[in-house]
């Protein structure tokens, strides 16, 4: 029944049912021209110590009505946002100056329209809505093998053959990098082999030093999926391998990059609107990716619905699924109560629309998943599921990550 349920949902979703009739909506991704962001200067900046305590939670987090008050920012002001820290594998540290050019500043539209439904509000207090993908035919195929999981405890999203994007908390509270950060490893989904394959020499020595390094790095971890220096995944005693179960392929992380926006150290407070960071693998995957997309309006998305995948941390081991309507959204958020737990952070949030020529649909990442925040209401605190979209501006920055150069960002 649930395999059923999954297929109608990924095959069926430009559809609505109006009147008691079936009529395809004009849901499709409308490429525009990007704005270009050029690296400017580069400078070198003192090591960070990796003393920050992971964060899951943002404290008071300007909400809806408080970002209505807020005056749109200027060219310098999103310059400086998009200017990015890159923390290199050996623990040394950069900043990049960036220039926007091409942009045109237009009012901000903070809110939904007024015709637009409100949603309801949900979390997991009563009926969980999520997802538990156990079938092997699902967990190793497009789209739920783009996720992977960041050895600080988050979530990711592969978006290239080199890249994975997650949130900017999972690796930096604002502050300082976190714990772990410095030799962080991102765990690629696989399935093992039946009768878990043969047993190495050595493994006890390799699972003493694991457990040895993961400590010295303040990793998160867990015994039941702690990898050993070459990859391999070690399990705790009294643990065996099941047949077809899940596991993970660990590879070090060679670049982080991370807006400025967000590392504003002591001189401000992160900001919500710039949690996302890219993590640069030391080694290439050979699985499918998903590509960016730029974050259309709730009215253009079908049913309202985002859809997202990560390991939530109250189902060990499990890839957790889940898709649910966007509450409310500003310019830079989508607001929304999807069922989610701690762990499922970073996840990339994405649409399948359909491409211009009207015959394929194609799923595109639109935001990243920031988690369960408080946000401030009228003055009081209220709490939120919260992810960040990519805007075209955001999408130039990560183009430029990857590639370099702005030389393949100008449409998106």
């Amino acid at each position: 029944m649930e395999n059923m349920l999954l297929w109608l949902i990924f095959f069926t979703s430009g559809w609505t049912l109006i009147d008691g009739s079936e009529m395809e909506q004009d849901f499709m991704w409308h490429l525009r021209k990007i704005p270009r962001v050029v690296s400017e200067r580069t400078f070198y900046l003192s090591s960070p110590t990796f003393e920050a305590d992971a964060r899951m939670v943002v404290n008071r987090v300007c909400g809806i009505e408080c970002q209505k008050e807020l005056p749109a920012p200027g060219l310098s002001e999103l310059e400086d946002s998009l200017s990015y820290e890159t923390i290199f594998e050996n623990g040394t540290r950069t900043l990049t100056r960036v220039k926007v050019q091409g942009l045109v500043l237009e009012p901000t539209q903070n809110s939904t329209p007024k015709e637009a439904a409100v949603r309801r509000k949900r979390q997991v207090y009563g009926t969980d809505s999520r997802f538990s993908i156990l079938d092997k035919r699902f967990l190793t195929n497009f789209p739920f093998n783009t996720a992977v999981k960041l050895s600080t405890g988050c979530s990711g999203i592969l978006i290239s053959p080199n890249h994975v994007l997650t949130a900017a908390h999972c690796v930096h509270d604002g502050k300082d990098y976190v714990k772990g950060s410095k030799k962080l490893r991102v765990g690629l989904l696989k399935m093992r082999k039946k009768g878990g394959g043969k047993k190495r020499r050595g493994s006890k020595r390799s699972k003493r030093e694991a457990e040895a390094s993961d400590q010295r790095e303040g990793t998160k971890v867990s015994l039941q999926e702690r990898p050993t220096r070459r990859g391999r995944v070690e399990l705790g005693r009294g643990q065996r391998v099941a047949e077809g179960k899940p596991s993970f392929q660990w590879t070090r992380v060679k670049n982080t990059y991370i807006p400025k926006g967000w590392t504003r150290g002591a001189g401000g407070d992160a900001a919500l609107d710039y949690d996302y960071a890219l993590l640069e693998l030391k080694r290439a995957h050979k699985k499918k990716y998903m590509e960016l997309g730029v974050s259309p309006a709730i009215k253009k998305m079908p049913g309202g619905m985002i859809h997202f995948s990560g390991f939530d941390n109250d189902r060990a081991d499990q890839l957790v699924y889940r898709f649910c309507s966007v509450s409310d959204e500003s310019s830079d958020l989508l607001y929304q109560y999807c069922d989610a737990e701690s762990g499922s952070t970073g996840s990339g949030i994405y649409l399948r629309l359909k491409e211009p020529d009207k015959k394929h649909w194609k799923r595109k990442i639109i935001a990243v998943y920031s988690g369960h925040q408080w946000v401030d209401v009228h003055g009081v605190q209220k709490d939120y599921n919260v992810a960040v979209r990519i805007t075209p501006l955001k999408y130039a920055q990560i183009c430029l990550w990857i590639h370099g150069n702005d030389a393949n960002c100008a449409y998106g």
